[in-house]
């Protein structure tokens, strides 16, 4: 258990009453409502100038966003509206660039900012509440996968990690000769894809119970905690894990296995579906881009986590607080 998941569990021991918490939305349903709020912290998530590997406002402003839209996503809902606070040794210029970034965003996905605060600070924080609609659509629950569900991943996984340790090597030339794929995994870092109308699908079509994770912890994350919550454990074919493969001049391949597995803030969409469901309208995810790399399991004695039949016993998952 890292410490983030031993802070959860006090702060559900702790409370009266816990029922909303365990997924990444809470879901509010007599108000056909998902909420999810995310916090990003200066050299914890992100970098300023002049630091190597530094983001812009105009780019932080839309990546706050889009993390915090990959957590509706992930619930089967349609993101609407939302407040964002800032904090930190702000100026006009860093908060136009920062705002230019969030509406350029908002337009992307329909979406309407409805209030905020501003604080100073020594370094800069962004947190962010998003509030999602859910009706006419079936919400995902990590605690929604059953033994025979398809598993279905999509997105590139292990490139924003490769992308972040470039940017975080000054004059980096391991991509000597393939700068383009260099210019990917930085974009990759920067500016995660999401996918809205595999979310949409999912939720309109589904006719049960179904288990769907945004990835931004590290596949191998998503992977626990919906083993953990649904009690159950995964069969994956890692060949069919979608990924960016680059082999450089002396013959390393990247992103290797780990970082594939635990890189984090790829914000990919892991879905667990039944398999009558998949049947019904997987064909229409497979066209969208989603890729069908294995089964939910049970096994006796213990849920595990196997990919391509060995189980994984070293956890590199993300820390939030490190």
């Amino acid at each position: 258990m890292n410490k983030e998941e031993a802070f959860l569990n006090i702060i559900s021991k702790t409370l009266s009453d816990s029922s909303f918490l365990g997924d990444d939305c809470a879901y509010l349903k007599e108000y056909n409502l998902a909420v999810s709020s995310d916090t990003l912290v200066e050299d914890v998530h992100f970098r300023l100038k002049p630091n190597v590997g530094a983001i812009s406002p105009y780019a932080l402003g839309k990546k706050a966003l889009l993390v915090n839209i990959s957590d509706i996503l992930a619930a089967g809902a349609k993101p609407e509206y939302l407040t964002i606070s800032l904090s930190g040794s702000l100026d006009a210029e860093f908060l136009e660039e920062f705002y230019k970034g969030v509406d350029e965003t908002c337009k992307t996905f329909d979406l309407k900012v409805i209030g905020g605060d501003l604080t100073g600070g020594d370094k800069v924080s962004v947190s962010i509440t998003i509030f999602g609609n859910t009706k006419n659509r079936m919400v995902s629950s990590r605690a929604g996968a059953k033994e025979g569900y398809i598993v279905l991943l999509v997105g590139e996984h292990g490139s924003s990690a490769v992308g972040l340790s470039v940017l975080n090597a000054a004059n980096c030339n391991i991509f000597l000769g393939k700068e383009a794929f260099k210019g990917d995994f930085i974009q990759a870092h920067i500016e995660p894809k999401l996918y809205p109308k595999i979310s949409e699908t999912v939720a309109t079509k589904a006719k049960n119970p179904y288990a769907m994770m945004d990835t931004s912890d590290g596949l191998y994350d998503a992977l626990k905690k919906i083993s953990k919550a649904s009690n159950v454990g995964f069969n994956i074919d890692y060949d069919k894990v979608p990924k960016k493969c680059v082999a450089l001049q002396d013959g390393t391949k990247i992103p290797d296995f780990n970082t594939v597995l635990f890189g984090g803030e790829d914000y990919g969409l892991l879905i667990c579906v039944d398999k009558k469901d998949f049947d019904t309208f997987g064909a229409e995810l497979l066209s969208l881009g989603a890729a069908e790399i294995g089964t939910v399991t049970k096994t006796p004695g213990g849920n595990k986590i196997l990919i391509d039949n060995k189980e994984i016993g070293e956890d590199l998952r993300f820390e939030h607080f490190e």
